[in-house]
């Protein structure tokens, strides 16, 4: 199930995913693949630390 920091992070990377498509058609292209690269590193984050509080335990 999904606590209340899953969807914290969960809503943080859509945010910039919906902001990078936004600025890579409106205003530069450049600044949209800057933010599009935070969504992988956001999950990547939320893994990281989500294995760090069950310790690898499923």
């Amino acid at each position: 199930m999904l606590n209340t920091s899953d969807y914290f992070i969960l809503s943080a990377a859509i945010i910039s995913m919906i902001l990078s498509i936004v600025l890579w058609f409106t205003i530069d292209q450049n600044a949209g693949l800057f933010v599009g690269i935070w969504v992988p590193s956001i999950l990547g984050f939320g893994a990281y630390f989500k294995i760090l509080k069950y310790g690898g335990r499923a």
